[in-house]
Formats: C-alpha cells, structure tokens, sequence
C-alpha cells in the first residue's frame, strides 16, 4: 500500500461546506478516507463532490460559536484523523475593535480548536490507537497582519498549540501538525484577486507567482495524515508559494 494511502482511516474535517475544508475533505476521500463533515450549514455540494470522486462521506451538523461543540463527537466513532478548518475573522482598526469581535474569533479559533482536539486524542490515547491532527493556522500566525487583531492572535495561539500537543501526545502516537496557508483562490480572497492594485502586489510577492489553489492544501492535509508523515510532529508547515521566503 502506498505510504501516502489513507485506507481505513476515518477523518473529521470541520468547516467542510466550501473553500478549503471542502477540498481537504475531498482530497482525504480521494486518498481513501471516510470522511465526514461537519459545518454549521449543509455539507451537501461537499458530499456530491466525494461522491462523483468514488468516495465515502457524511454530513455533521458543528456549531463552533460553542467552543465545546465536539466534546461527545469522537466516543466509540472509529475517527483517526481530525482537520481542524472551521474560523472566522472579523476587521476593524485596533484602537476600536471589540470585546465582542475578539471574544467571538478566539472562541471559534481557538478555544473550539483545543478543546475539539483534547476531546479528539482522549478518545485515541485512552484506546492505545494512532491517529493524526491537522490543524489549519495562517500565514498571521507569524506576521501581524492590519486590523485583525483577534484573528492574528488566535493563529499564532493555534501554531503554539501545535507544538504543545504534539510535545505531549507524539510519543503516545498522535501526530499534531498545522498548514499555514497563503493566499488562496477562494470566495474569501475573490474581493483581493478582483482588485487590480492588491492583485498584483500580492503576486509580485509570491515567489512562485501565482494564487495557491486550494487542492494545494488538500495535498498537504493528506501527506500529513499519512504514514509518509510518521516522524513530522509539531510542524506549522506553510504552504504559501514562498510568501514567507521572500
């Protein structure tokens, strides 16, 4: 079998209705996973595109505005492999920006990310099972970026996250990686690809001079659940067409 085959592994890929965690659920159906998807709003278009694809999936209805939406997800459910996707971000100038803005991204960022993961690898620790985590941070977790504070604070946290989780659960034979996406073509980034200014000086930063689609991501999420990535713990790991290189 080949070391990249996800076979016998069933993944939870939250925020999987569109953009990135839809094609990440696919990729991982692709590859051989069952998958199934959770998001606040149907799954459906994600569903259809597993299937046309030959691939298993279902449809699981996660609210992160709950950062405990997860807790009883993974008891008894035969999941190995959690994708960490679901976030939202909110902009405005840091001198007005809101206790409500900030609370409402760290809860779903954040706070819904440790505590989908501390109920993922209970599960798996307390079977004595292997399993993998992808957790889906940001090109924010190592820059500023202008006015979303909450937001950069909650990928920098997820990065540290990463590493703690994996410091802790590596050798108990949970692998816990993150992919740092960059600039990628999805309906978040139409309104920046659509601007002629903006458009290209982004590409006049990214060294391999063109938008990252998302089977980009796909990719990565699958290498990372697989047995190729056996020894890769605590990686933040960019994805970005050497944005951060340059």
């Amino acid at each position: 079998m080949s070391p990249f085959s996800l076979e016998g592994r069933k993944a939870l890929v939250t925020g999987a209705n569109t953009g990135l965690g839809q094609a990440i659920a696919l990729g991982l159906a692709q590859a051989g996973a069952e998958v199934v998807c959770a998001a606040r709003r149907d799954v459906d278009e994600t569903l259809s595109l597993i299937s046309a694809a030959g691939g298993k999936g279902h449809g699981l209805m996660l609210d992160f505005v709950d950062p405990m939406a997860a807790k009883d997800t993974f008891a008894g459910q035969g999941y190995d492999i959690l994708i960490n996707n679901a976030g939202i971000i909110r902009r405005a100038d840091a001198v007005e920006f809101s206790e409500a803005d900030w609370d409402d991204v760290i809860d779903v960022n954040l706070k819904a990310v440790f505590f989908t993961c501390q109920a993922f690898a209970k599960e798996l620790v307390g079977q004595g099972k292997p399993g993998s985590i992808v957790n889906i941070a940001s090109l924010l977790s190592f820059q500023g970026g202008i006015r979303v504070p909450s937001y950069t604070a909650s990928k920098h946290g997820v990065a540290g996250l990463t590493k703690l989780m994996a410091n802790e659960w590596a050798a108990k034979g949970v692998n816990v990686n993150a992919i740092a996406p960059g600039y990628i073509e999805t309906n978040n980034t139409e309104a920046l690809r659509n601007d002629p200014d903006r458009n290209r000086a982004i590409l006049d930063r990214i060294p391999a001079g063109r938008w990252g689609n998302p089977e980009d991501i796909a990719g990565t999420a699958v290498f990372l659940c697989s047995k190729a990535a056996a020894y890769v713990h605590g990686a933040v790991l960019n994805v970005d067409g050497g944005w951060l290189a340059r």
